[in-house]
């Protein structure tokens, strides 16, 4: 379970294709400072398996290809930078809302409006997301966790937009996502579950 709180913003240093999976290669010294084999942490919102931590600031994480399917992972290359998280403790501050960092299916960046304080981005949605998403809800994208500002439907499908503040665009990918850019998407677990429950009721 994470927060959205992005902690450290990380670059892949590796990447080996395998048959049916990748194995990354992280560069991460705040998150890799106390991991050891078998923790957590999110990369661009994807909770992934730490393998072998190398030399104290850099670990290795498994991909397989339904993970890859299903995100935007697979399109991560040497030098790509990524917005890394640790699983969160019992105690810590829940500064974002609950995050699993599992993606329901990803978005794309469809434009940019900058001004004096902070940056409008609209991102392009799947129909399947569209219907969890809510006006001033939460919603996470590429692991960060953001409150959606505005929500509609034109010609191309379903969006939404979030409005970044300087320390997100600083501290975040989303700081340097242009126009096009796929993104991961997690919406708020609540919703799926109220969901589940009605339909149940309903049979």
């Amino acid at each position: 379970m994470f927060t959205g709180i992005v902690e450290e913003l990380g670059e892949i240093v590796g990447k080996e294709d395998l048959a049916d999976a990748a194995r990354f290669t992280v560069k991460g010294p705040v998150v890799t400072s106390d991991a050891g084999h078998g923790d957590s942490i999110a990369v661009n919102g994807v909770c992934l398996t730490v393998v072998d931590v190398l030399d104290g600031i850099s670990f290795t994480a498994d991909v397989m290809q339904e993970t890859l399917n299903r995100s935007s992972l697979q399109r991560l290359e040497v030098g790509s930078r990524v917005n890394l998280e640790r699983a969160a403790s019992l105690g810590s501050r829940l500064g974002g809302h609950l995050v699993q960092g599992h993606v329901d299916g990803t978005g794309t960046v469809v434009s940019r409006s900058p001004s004096e304080n902070w940056t409008v981005v609209r991102i392009a949605l799947p129909t399947s997301v569209a219907r969890y998403v809510v006006e001033k809800g939460s919603i996470t994208v590429d692991g960060v966790s953001l409150t959606v500002s505005g929500l509609g439907e034109d010609a191309d499908g379903h969006w939404f937009e979030i409005s970044l503040i300087p320390t997100t665009l600083e501290l975040t990918t989303l700081g340097r996502s242009p126009v096009g850019t796929p993104v991961n998407l997690e919406v708020d677990v609540i919703a799926k579950y109220v969901e589940r429950l009605q339909t149940l009721a309903a049979d």
